[in-house]
């Protein structure tokens, strides 16, 4: 998580290209050899920020009450994961989700982790909709749920700061229509 952290801080600031696996080396305090032995390439240096979030959400919603409505607690359970990582500081957030919308590899590896929450929210999504966590419905309540986040994240992250990534959020889910389930 140290060259996460490290890469993320040097790519929201100084720009995907600018920043050498050395430098993110060095900004993690390690050495060269032992960012190669955790990350193959410097693309992969972020791997453990969108696994951590892809967690994140996926606990804080199975924690969540069964009975509250599918919206409400999709929603609490981003806010909450949400605070507990990048989200928390707003202009570092933003400048992190622009590179890794704007970088194809990274990109790459963003979409994978949506589609690994997708395969990690199916079997929590189920028992609120009286559904199968394989069944195609379910399946596709949780990428729904994904893209929406997904959409209203990188719409913020593209704004000037005017509106709450949260709200956006909230407002996406209100979209979907889903309290139905």
């Amino acid at each position: 998580m140290a060259i996460a952290e490290a890469a993320a801080e040097l790519f929201s600031e100084r720009g995907y290209e600018a920043t050498t696996v050395e430098h993110i080396a060095g900004a993690a305090g390690i050495s060269l050899r032992t960012f190669y032995r955790y990350c193959p390439a410097k693309e992969d240096a972020l791997t453990p920020v969108f696994t951590s979030s892809v967690s994140g959400l996926a606990d804080e919603l199975a924690a969540r009450p069964a009975e509250e409505p599918l919206s409400k607690a999709v929603e609490a359970a981003f806010a909450e994961a949400a605070s507990l990582r990048r989200l928390a500081d707003a202009d570092r957030a933003r400048r992190l989700l622009r590179v890794m919308d704007s970088v194809p590899a990274l990109r790459t590896r963003w979409l994978a982790a949506g589609r690994e929450l997708q395969d990690r929210l199916a079997p929590v999504l189920a028992p609120r909709t009286g559904g199968d966590p394989e069944s195609m419905e379910t399946r596709l309540l949780a990428a729904a749920l994904i893209d929406a986040i997904t959409v209203a994240m990188e719409y913020w992250a593209r704004g000037d700061g005017a509106e709450d990534v949260m709200a956006l959020t909230a407002r996406a889910l209100r979209y979907l229509r889903i309290d139905h389930l």
